[in-house]
């Protein structure tokens, strides 16, 4: 069975597709030094940073939120048989574990009333099609899949002058199946869940809020990839859209939630993937928190 946060009337659950040493730290943290590095490896091995290859152990993840009128899936993960040659470890996968993680959780594609895709990246809208008789097909038939308007917009267009892959077979056909939802980045679906702008990884990245009056959990999205952009929140990762506005993203929500009760569950860490925010000198610290 999962494990699960219970937080009052909600329930969170990570469904976990991928955990493995995936990129060389200094090329996915360009940022980071080997004065940076020499300081805080000893921290960062060997969960968060495999000490043979100095390869970042990263989570691929999604979030099962459960309210008391919903069943909600937030970003999707990377996905089966989708073409991505350019990284070996995500291309035609047929891995078991999303759908066993569902199982787990006791929820089928059948019971998903709405996917929230904090953004459009490859490694969090994989999910959101399969494939059918060599077409690609909405996972989730019930459900009704959020996007940012913005945010939609600027891949789309990117997408018509260049294809790109994950938005013809992950995006485009929710668009065709007229299951999408555009909004704004400060939506909010109802008392219990609302989104939250975090712009700087992409043009209109959110995060999710949940919880009935206060934020009792807020899931991440890529506004934080590892737990060393928390020491160091300028630390961007190599290819957010705006380095400068991604930091300020980064520290003005570590500095929100610092020091409260608020769990706060990143995408990308590795497991376990949530956390509590406390002050580390002039950055902050990431203690994970078991389910």
């Amino acid at each position: 069975m999962s494990k699960s946060f219970a937080l009052g009337e909600i329930t969170v659950t990570p469904i976990v597709e991928q955990q493995q040493p995936l990129f060389d730290i200094f090329e996915f943290l360009p940022g980071v030094t080997p004065e940076i590095f020499d300081e805080n490896r000893s921290w960062l091995e060997p969960s968060a940073l495999d000490p043979a290859t100095r390869k970042l152990i990263l989570c691929v993840q999604s979030y099962l939120v459960r309210t008391p009128h919903h069943i909600i899936l937030v970003d999707s993960c990377v996905g089966n048989d989708k073409d991505r040659p350019q990284r070996p470890f995500w291309h035609k996968m047929k891995g078991e574990a999303f759908m066993q993680g569902l199982t787990a959780a006791g929820v089928s594609p059948d019971d998903i009333d709405f996917v929230m895709c904090t953004h459009l990246h490859v490694d969090h809208v994989g999910w959101n099609t399969r494939l059918e008789n060599g077409r690609w097909v909405p996972t989730f038939p019930r459900a009704r899949y959020l996007f940012s308007e913005r945010e939609l917009a600027y891949w789309t267009a990117l997408h018509a002058k260049d294809p790109i892959a994950c938005i013809a077979d992950s995006v485009l056909p929710i668009l065709d199946a007229k299951q999408a939802d555009l909004v704004k980045s400060d939506h909010a679906l109802n008392d219990h869940v609302r989104l939250m702008p975090t712009p700087g990884h992409t043009p209109d990245h959110f995060a999710v809020a949940v919880g009935r009056g206060r934020d009792d959990a807020v899931l991440t999205g890529d506004l934080i990839h590892s737990p060393i952009q928390a020491r160091y929140p300028e630390i961007c990762y190599r290819a957010d859209f705006d380095p400068k506005q991604s930091a300020a993203t980064r520290r003005s929500f570590l500095e929100r939630y610092c020091d409260t009760g608020t769990l706060c569950c990143t995408a990308h860490f590795p497991q376990p993937s949530s956390c509590r925010i406390s002050r580390w000198g002039e950055g902050f610290r990431c203690t994970p928190v078991a389910a």
